[in-house]
């Protein structure tokens, strides 16, 4: 059993579903949902990075507030160590919110102006009893800052006295200070300069091999990811489509959608060539999803299954997940006909 436990991933999410009701007027019925996230499922494990990837409005932000009880999940589980959190009481659920914190987008909306760095850092060390006396809560707060790379004597300061990519180091440090096993990075570094984006990356990097921390990271930066993560998961339309780890998903795409989205980024040579994909039309509405493969109206392979039958997410190599039926058409192709 201890050996089960330990294998055990720190997250899993199982089949997550939100879906926000729409309504006509304050005092009318619902009309409708918008399907935001419909059906997803992943693990992290203990030391380990997971970017989720996709365009926006694709679902990323609200798969990790609804794994953070930020919004309530319409369904479907997420399990903690092993224990579903997704139906506890706000009181049960209480201890458990130490060890899952958030990075937010905005490094300066996210802080509280009024409070000076060190009650910002000491907040979170009061609520959940951490510390003994005023001295243990200063020495704590010192060490976070020493932690984030930050001069000790920030914590008289105030936020606006700052820049973006030290204000996003408070924000890390403030996530670090219940004690945290899992940090979501919720486009943590979308909003800085492409110097000070590295700067964070290996920021977090370093504190990941330090502490052993679990991150789901959420962009859409894949030239950031392919730096940080060990696992990509592609998202399209509240759906995961392609869940490999990095090195496969970066070298071999197996879905339309993540070959469209690599082909977008930027290569390090000046001089490399590489044919862009240019997806045709818009990305449909979570209102009403298309039916068959949600990606059927933009697929340049798109063929009549795609456009009546959901392909799974399921493995098309070893490690490897993707939902598209061209696997399935290949399989068929290579298969020789029976004697």
């Amino acid at each position: 059993m201890a050996g089960s436990a330990a294998k055990r991933p720190l997250l899993e999410v199982l089949d997550l579903k939100k879906h926000f009701p729409i309504r006509a007027g304050f005092l009318a019925g619902v009309t409708g949902h918008v399907h935001a996230v419909d059906g997803v499922s992943f693990a992290i494990g203990r030391g380990e990075t997971l970017s989720l990837v996709g365009e926006s409005g694709c679902g990323k932000s609200t798969v990790g507030r609804a794994v953070l009880r930020l919004i309530a999940p319409t369904a479907g589980q997420v399990l903690l160590d092993g224990q579903r959190i997704d139906d506890l009481p706000a009181r049960r659920l209480r201890p458990l919110r130490r060890r899952m914190q958030v990075v937010f987008q905005d490094p300066f909306s996210s802080l509280n102006p009024r409070l000076r760095v060190r009650d910002i850092l000491a907040e979170p060390i009061t609520n959940f009893g951490l510390a003994g006396s005023a001295r243990e809560v200063e020495d704590r707060v010192a060490d976070l800052l020493d932690k984030v790379r930050l001069p000790r004597d920030s914590m008289l300061r105030f936020p606006h006295e700052f820049s973006g990519g030290q204000r996003q180091r408070i924000g890390i440090a403030r996530a670090l200070a219940p004690g945290a096993d899992l940090i979501i990075c919720d486009e943590a570094v979308s909003a800085l300069d492409v110097s000070v984006k590295a700067q964070i990356v290996n920021l977090l990097s370093d504190l990941q091999d330090a502490l052993g921390l679990s991150l789901l990271f959420i962009s859409h930066d894949l030239a950031i990811v392919e730096h940080l993560t060990h696992r990509v998961a592609v998202m399209y339309l509240g759906k995961i489509v392609e869940l490999a780890e990095k090195r496969a998903l970066f070298s071999a795409p197996k879905h339309p959608y993540t070959e469209a989205l690599l082909s977008a980024v930027p290569l390090p040579d000046p001089a490399a060539k590489r044919e862009r994909i240019i997806l045709s039309g818009d990305v449909p509405s979570p209102i009403r999803p298309p039916a068959g493969c949600r990606f059927h109206t933009r697929c340049p392979h798109a063929f009549d299954r795609c456009r009546a039958e959901e392909p799974p997410l399921k493995a098309v190599a070893p490690g490897h997940l993707a939902a598209c039926h061209l696997h399935d058409a290949a399989a068929v192709a290579a298969t020789p006909a029976a004697a």
